[in-house]
């Protein structure tokens, strides 16, 4: 698994189209998503979305796929342009 995750400051007139951007996105998730998250960071107008992915091949496939992902057009028209870093899952554990 990898993750990636986007990361932006959102102006707070902003910060609702992003989450209705987001929320509506969970009805047409790229299969090879596992999960994704959209996150606030506390007392701060950082916003990041993070988002597992089954593989680093399912990743790049996905991102060849598309002119721009999903997640860098919801920031885009919230008037920012997030950064990206990716991440390799070490390890996992999980409730089950």
């Amino acid at each position: 698994m990898v993750v990636t995750m986007l990361e932006a400051r959102v102006d707070e007139e902003m910060i609702s189209g992003l989450v209705d951007s987001f929320n509506a996105s969970g009805d047409s998730l790229p299969s090879p998503i596992v999960e994704s998250f959209l996150i606030r960071e506390r007392n701060s107008d950082i916003w990041r979305i993070v988002t597992v992915w089954e593989s680093q091949e399912a990743l790049d496939g996905y991102r060849t796929s598309v002119d721009t992902p999903e997640g860098v057009l919801m920031f885009r028209a919230a008037g920012t342009e997030p950064s990206l870093s990716i991440s390799e899952v070490s390890a996992h554990v999980s409730h089950k």
